[in-house]
């Protein structure tokens, strides 16, 4: 098998964010929260991109907005040179709580399936056949074949959230949103997961923005690393991730690899510090 490596993908970018920004509505009258100042960055089709900052600075208000399920209170986001105003069926969202996104009536056969069934008109209608053709392929993708008739409740967490993603990849988006979705398993299937996801970028050529807590995740997985600042959340600083693909655990011991999770970990920590001293969060 040839394995490509993704640090030399060159193409014009495939998602821009200008001058973000969102508020919201606070619980007293007259108040307001800022969730997102100023962000702005690109993203390359291909390329994929990993997001960290302290808790609550608007990561995943931004994947929500990418995905046209929030509006932005003033910036621009674009998707292939189009502005997003709504929901868009080329763009991909996995949550981090996947118990909440699985039909636990459905089998995974039928989970997979069903954002190929409700596609919009304007999408090309397939015949029930085609469908589980198409579930079929990504539940195999995802190393999930001899569980296709299996209930949600009948898999362990890690299956669960393959299912979330091999329903996702079924209705083929150009764009993948993912908001911290391995954070509730443990060690073992985390790395499994790391890997599997790698596997299926390189093989989909997708254009991922993952969301994580996660410094070593982040450094693991991404081609590049935006590190956010406390809320509002704005670009902190970039880190190009050089790393060749595919990535074995070994890395994680290198010098190169602890020098940079060192670097990241400093910047995060100052925030973490900095927004302990905000004296709150509304502003009037």
């Amino acid at each position: 098998m040839v394995l490509i490596d993704r640090n030399k993908v060159d193409s014009m970018p495939d998602i821009l964010v200008s001058d973000l920004t969102k508020v919201y509505e606070g619980s007293e009258k007259g108040s307001c929260i800022k969730a997102l100042n100023g962000l702005s960055f690109n993203v390359e089709s291909g390329e994929f991109l990993t997001i960290i900052g302290p808790s609550g600075c608007g990561k995943t208000t931004l994947l929500y907005i990418l995905d046209g399920l929030e509006k932005p209170t003033t910036g621009t986001v674009q998707i292939g040179g189009e502005d997003v105003k709504e929901p868009r069926e080329d763009v991909g969202l996995v949550f981090q709580e996947v118990d909440r996104t699985l039909f636990p009536w459905r089998r995974v056969l039928g989970n997979v399936e069903f954002p190929i069934e409700v596609r919009k008109r304007s999408s090309p209608q397939l015949s029930e056949k085609e469908r589980r053709e198409v579930a079929l392929k990504y539940i195999r993708l995802v190393g999930l074949e001899g569980f296709e008739n299996k209930y949600p409740y009948e898999l362990s967490g890690g299956m669960r959230q393959r299912v979330a993603i091999a329903r996702v990849l079924a209705y083929d988006p150009r764009v993948l949103l993912m908001d911290e979705p391995f954070v509730n398993l443990d060690a073992q299937t985390r790395l499994i997961l790391q890997n599997e996801l790698l596997r299926l970028w390189m093989l989909t050529k997708k254009t991922v923005i993952f969301v994580t807590h996660d410094i070593e995740e982040a450094i693991i997985l991404g081609r590049r690393m935006l590190v956010l600042t406390a809320r509002p959340g704005a670009v902190k600083d970039t880190f190009p991730i050089a790393f060749p693909y595919p990535r074995e655990y070994s890395l994680r011991v290198s010098p190169e690899f602890n020098h940079l999770k060192l670097s990241v970990s400093r910047l995060v920590q100052e925030e973490v510090d900095r927004s302990g001293n905000l004296g709150g969060t509304s502003i009037e």
